[in-house]
């Protein structure tokens, strides 16, 4: 299963709701990047912030700083593995599905 389009490429969900729902969309989206087995980059709490328009997102304080922490490990990580190409380091290598069908 999974494309590997986007295999070990680095993602870092992203969620933004007026008021509720953003904890089950993260928990939603993370397992998109799972599925395609991209390194999942987070932040300090979940990454989501809280407000009905720009303005509104603006003043959610929490929220903007987790975008920035955010924002600068996935810098971090871009980095590491810019170096580890550079030094060699190899891949892991890609293995061939095995599926597991439980219904007989």
């Amino acid at each position: 299963m999974g494309n590997s389009a986007f295999r070990l490429k680095p993602g870092g969900v992203v969620v933004s709701a007026r008021r509720a729902g953003t904890t089950a969309a993260i928990d939603q989206l993370n397992k998109y990047l799972t599925w395609a087995e991209m390194p999942v980059i987070s932040s300090r709490y979940w990454n989501m912030v809280h407000g009905f328009t720009p303005e509104e997102v603006r003043q959610d304080q929490e929220g903007i700083q987790i975008m920035r922490v955010l924002g600068r490990n996935m810098a971090w990580f871009l980095k590491c593995k810019e170096a580890g190409e550079k030094a060699g380091v190899p891949l892991p290598e890609k293995e061939p599905l095995i599926s597991t069908p439980f219904i007989r």
